[in-house]
C-alpha cells in the first residue's frame, strides 16, 4: 500500500469512527483528555504570531487558544473530513472564522505553504492525537519541521502510578475508538529534538496519566 492509500484508508476509518460521534466528542472527552487546557494556557505565542494544531478535531482546542490569545492566527488540520465539518461548524459560530483557518491533510506528511501559505509557525501543538496516528513519530517529525518556534505535545501516559485495574479499563475502553497510548513518546520526540539541536522539556501529569510535552524553538538556549 502506497503512503497515499494509507493516509486515503486512515481518513476512512476517522470518518466512520467519528461520523455519529463527532456531534458528542467535546462534551464526553472533556472528562478524560486531562492536560489540554494547561497546554494550551502554556502556548503563549507572540503578538501577531502563528499558531498552528496538527489532529485538530472539533476545533475545541483552537477556539479556546483563539480566545485565550486575541492577537494570534490560529490554524488546523485533520484527516477526517468528518471532524473538519464540526469544527467549521463550531469556529463560526463562536464568530472566529476570521483567525482560525482549516484544511484536510495527514499529520505525518502535509505541506504547510499548498495548505495555509506558509512554511512555519510561532507554535505548533497535538493535543491527544499522537495516540490515534499511525506512524506517529512521523507527525512528531513533521510537527517539529513546521515549528520556528515551540512544540508542545500532550497525550496519555502509561498510568504507572495508576491502579493496574484503572489502566487495563482505560486501555479496553480507548482500543474501541483505535486509540493506543504510546509507550516510547518522551523517547521518541526527546531524541528527534535533540538531533536538530533543540531541547525538550517533559512534565508527567496525574500520576502519569498524561504526559505534556514542550520542545524549545531552534537556537533557543
Amino acid at each position: 500500500m502506497s503512503a497515499s492509500d494509507f493516509s486515503s484508508a486512515h481518513s476512512g476509518l476517522m470518518d466512520r469512527v467519528y461520523r455519529h460521534q463527532r456531534h458528542i466528542y467535546d462534551l464526553t472527552r472533556k472528562y478524560y483528555l486531562l492536560g489540554r487546557d494547561r497546554m494550551i494556557a502554556e502556548l503563549d505565542p507572540p503578538a501577531g504570531g502563528t499558531v498552528l494544531e496538527l489532529g485538530c478535531g472539533t476545533g475545541r482546542n483552537l477556539i479556546l487558544a483563539a480566545r485565550r490569545f486575541p492577537d494570534a492566527h490560529f490554524y488546523g488540520l485533520d484527516i477526517s473530513a468528518e471532524m473538519l465539518a464540526t469544527a467549521r461548524a463550531s469556529i463560526a459560530r463562536a464568530g472566529l472564522s476570521d483567525r482560525i483557518t482549516l484544511a484536510q491533510a495527514d499529520a505525518t506528511a502535509f505541506d504547510a505553504k499548498a495548505l495555509f501559505g506558509r512554511s512555519g509557525f510561532d507554535r505548533v501543538f497535538v493535543s491527544y492525537s499522537l495516540s490515534m496516528i499511525p506512524g506517529w513519530e512521523r507527525a512528531v517529525a513533521a510537527a517539529l519541521n513546521a515549528a520556528d518556534g515551540s512544540l508542545h505535545i500532550v497525550d496519555f501516559g502509561q498510568q504507572e502510578r495508576l491502579p493496574g485495574w484503572f489502566r487495563t479499563l482505560l486501555r479496553g475502553w480507548l482500543a474501541k475508538f483505535h486509540v493506543s497510548p504510546r509507550e516510547t513518546l518522551l523517547a521518541e520526540v526527546g531524541r528527534q529534538a535533540l538531533a536538530l539541536g533543540r531541547n525538550p522539556h517533559f512534565s508527567v501529569l496525574y500520576r502519569g496519566y498524561a504526559w505534556l510535552v514542550v520542545v524549545d524553538g531552534p537556537g533557543s538556549s
